[in-house]
């Protein structure tokens, strides 16, 4: 008996001595791979980074920009039914243990050792995952493990399984279904996998999603598409196993298609590439690159989805009547199709993605005065080329702008540019990119909210933005800040200046400065207002004499035109660079009263939590907050924008810029047939061409010219080509709209005047109109001329600048018109 007993009292000292040496070896452990492991808790104020969204002004997407492709959902959001896949699919007793699952390690140990280390199977639960995925890393090793199961055990006693697994469901990566476009999180995922949000998901759905975790790769829903199913599947049948889903259910959406639909790129998009650009980089000058691609921020454009297309399309329109008058200069490229599937080989070509209906096609066969084309197939989602084979004809009707037969337009193996006949299905036109360029804004004139901007035929084929990045001559578009400039200083419309040579004297040893009308003539005494309508250049030179260029700078400068215009007189005509944009704006406040406007693209930005960073309109409404009406009157917004010009001013140019479009340079313009105002810009030899105009609600700018500066042509004029993109674009934007005239202000006195002298009417004969004075101004009253022999007027002649110093009259590059 006593044996027995030091027998068992020896295998208790042992087994009491090996467990203090594994208990120590325990806790050694525990102590070295625990020294440095990260912090846990800094997961408690963890934001992932969240893609950055821009909308429309009516709510529509126009662009995303993100490194990770995520959109942070919390967890009481999370559908029960995406909860029940992924819980089936990664770790069904989630809820049940404490980081760490012994029964799942055992199951991967037993598997690995009978696969003798061929296939590892991972035993990781979800928060392990999420050790793994923020803290860790993803280093293969079993230090990893263990390290990753200590903090999976902090992490279980520092947070709830709800914010677990909300972590988990937000930060996993599930693949890239279309190149650039990283997936993570289940919001991101079921966006581009599905096109519709997490709460539209079916068990088919959710359980796919589901499946990508173990590795989105091995289950492509294109290139591996049976894997997927069968992965799909087994989801289905563990989500039945568990009780998230009923038997019947679960058959019937095992019989499902892998219903993946690619997300369809918005057509917002398509059209709005200069603008969604314009954006991020107003967002990244803000805020910084990491803010933009991480921060989440919910930007709020003043982008009108439906102005802007047709922005585009009279522009491009625009462009082409111009570049195709110059005639046809053949095919992109040319491929050989000897022994190849044309579709193949044309799916090989680049071809710009914003210039729809045009597409890229080749030429099959030329025979009998047609051409069959063939369309170049779509790629799908996995980046294969499509099996769709279109094929269409081009006929006389569509090389008939060429003017060539279609055997010496095209021949086999042609690439080329082609748009549908609408009244000929089949049938295309050949179309070739514009070598010319140009630009065009649209604004409200009263609060600097820009509605649309294209910067250029296509922003695929070219991102410089024309609209705000290039720097032009606008020419006489110009001379309506010089005219203000004088009205705002005393004289009226009805002033008279010599339309007659004018000679510059620039001083020993140089030529004289002297400019001259587009037309080479001159007629007189005229009034402004003729001066601006029929862009006289001698007229605006005598005037910015009289004012003083040193006024007509600051001005200049007011308007925002430029910020330093050099006191040179050629520079009244417009020698000076600007943008569309800053030309758009400065004649916004023609049309508002003279009150400056900022532009801008952005109504609000807010960030991931719903607070406002930014808001462009910082007025002040006291009393619209009153929780009730008491009988007061209605709340008034507090005006802050500084007044530039005075608004009986602001009428008068307006007033002025309305004849252009009646009687002067751009009628043309008159066919859109609403009150507008405006005034054509061509610079010298025509190397651009601009019209600024406005109705009372709405500010546009377009501009035309090659990036290279070269002229348009000896007889190009903005009247020609500019000002017919504006009258195309208002006829859309203002169709539905009234014909609002514009507002006439109080203490503006309209005077019947003699539309040829400027006096007032009388005996005098001829045409007359309503001319608008301020208080203490009127018109001259008429006085028959004496007889007298007619007289040529004689060039007047200014002295040269004084030497050693700058006078306000100067010579520039000059001779614009």
């Amino acid at each position: 008996m006593r044996f027995v007993l030091r027998f068992f009292g020896f295998l208790f000292s042992v087994g009491a001595i090996f467990f203090l040496i594994g208990a120590v070896g325990l806790a050694y452990g525990f102590w070295f791979y625990s020294k440095d492991l990260p912090d846990h808790a800094q997961l408690a104020n963890y934001e992932p980074p969240v893609m950055t969204r821009i909308h429309a002004a009516d709510g529509s997407l126009i662009a995303e920009y993100a490194r990770e492709r995520r959109l942070y959902v919390p967890i009481q959001a999370v559908p029960k039914l995406v909860i029940g896949a992924f819980l089936s699919a990664e770790d069904k007793n989630f809820y049940k243990h404490v980081g760490v699952d012994p029964e799942g390690l055992v199951r991967a140990v037993v598997a690995n050792l009978r696969s003798g280390g061929a296939r590892e199977q991972g035993a990781s639960t979800i928060t392990q995952q999420v050790a793994k995925n923020f803290l860790v890393g993803n280093e293969r090793s079993y230090e990893r493990k263990i390290r990753e199961a200590l903090i999976a055990l902090r992490m279980e006693s520092t947070f709830s399984k709800d914010k677990i697994l909300e972590l988990y469901l937000n930060e996993i990566f599930l693949g890239t279904l279309t190149p650039g476009r990283n997936l993570h999180g289940i919001a991101a995922a079921a966006l581009d996998y599905f096109g519709k949000s997490i709460h539209e998901l079916t068990i088919a759905e959710a359980a796919y999603i589901a499946a990508l975790p173990k590795g989105p790769n091995n289950y492509h829903p294109f290139r591996q598409r049976k894997a997927a199913i069968d992965r799909r599947n087994w989801v289905i049948d563990r989500m039945a196993a568990n009780g998230y889903i009923s038997k019947q259910d679960a058959e019937a959406a095992q019989k499902e298609p892998l219903n993946v639909k690619p997300r369809v790129v918005s057509p917002n998009s398509i059209a709005s590439g200069y603008f969604a650009e314009g954006v991020r980089r107003d967002i990244a000058e803000r805020y910084g690159e990491e803010t933009l691609y991480e921060g989440g921020l919910l930007i709020r454009s003043t982008l009108d989805p439906k102005m802007q297309a047709m922005a585009r399309k009279a522009l491009v329109d625009g462009l082409v009547r111009f570049d195709e008058a110059r005639g046809w200069r053949g095919s992109q490229q040319k491929i050989d199709l000897a022994g190849r599937e044309w579709g193949q080989a044309l799916a090989e070509v680049s071809s710009l993605g914003d210039v729809q209906p045009w597409r890229l096609a080749v030429v099959l066969e030329v025979a009998g005065g047609r051409a069959k084309i063939g369309l170049q197939p779509k790629r799908e989602a996995s980046g294969q080329v499509g099996k769709d084979r279109e094929t269409g004809l081009v006929t006389a009707d569509g090389a008939k702008w060429t003017r060539r037969p279609v055997e010496r337009a095209v021949s086999v193996g042609d690439v080329v540019y082609v748009e549908p006949l609408a009244d000929k299905p089949g049938q295309f036109r050949l179309r070739q990119i514009p070598e010319i360029s140009g630009a065009i804004v649209a604004m409200d004139p009263n609060t600097g909210r820009v509605h649309a901007m294209v910067g250029g035929f296509s922003y695929d084929q070219s991102e410089f933005n024309r609209a705000v990045q290039a720097m032009r001559q606008p020419g006489s578009s110009f001379k309506p800040i010089v005219y203000a400039t004088a009205l705002d200083n005393g004289y009226t419309p009805s002033n008279q200046i010599m339309d007659s040579p004018f000679v510059l004297d620039m001083g020993p040893g140089q030529a004289a400065w002297a400019p001259s009308n587009y037309d080479g003539k001159s007629g007189g005494l005229r009034t402004l207002r003729y001066g601006i309508e029929h862009s006289k250049n001698l007229m605006t030179v005598r005037l910015a004499n009289e004012v003083g260029m040193p006024a007509i700078s600051e001005y200049a400068r007011r308007f925002g035109v430029y910020d330093d215009l050099l006191p040179l007189l050629s520079m009244s005509l417009g020698a000076g660079e600007t943008t569309v944009m800053r030309m758009t704006a400065a004649y916004s406040m023609f049309a508002n009263g003279g009150r400056r406007i900022k532009p801008t693209l952005i109504d609000q930005i807010q960030d991931r939590n719903g607070r406002t960073l930014y808001r462009h309109d910082d007025r002040k409404c006291n009393g619209c907050d009153a929780e009730k009406w008491d009988g007061a009157a209605a709340p008034k917004l507090t005006e802050t924008r500084e007044q530039v010009l005075d608004p009986l001013t602001a009428y008068q140019i307006t007033s002025i810029l309305e004849g252009v479009v009646q009687r002067g340079t751009a009628q043309s313009v008159k066919a859109v047939g609403k009150p507008l105002a405006g005034k054509t810009g061509t610079t010298n030899d025509a190397k651009d061409v601009w019209f600024v105009g406005f109705s009372p609600d709405l500010a546009v700018g377009v501009f035309l010219g090659y990036d290279q500066p070269k002229s348009l042509g000896s007889a190009a004029t903005a009247g020609q080509y500019a000002a017919p993109v504006f009258r195309d674009f208002m006829q859309m934007a203002l169709k539905d709209k009234p014909a609002t005239p514009f507002r006439v202000p109080a203490g503006i006195k309209l005077i019947r005047v003699n539309a040829a002298t400027g006096t007032r009417a009388g005996g005098e004969g001829g045409g007359t109109i309503l001319e608008a004075f301020k208080p203490g101004q009127s018109p001259p009253e008429y006085v028959p001329p004496e007889p007298s022999a007619d007289e040529v007027p004689q060039a007047e002649y200014a002295p040269a600048p004084p030497p050693g110093g700058q006078r306000a009259v100067g010579v520039g590059p000059g001779g614009l018109y």
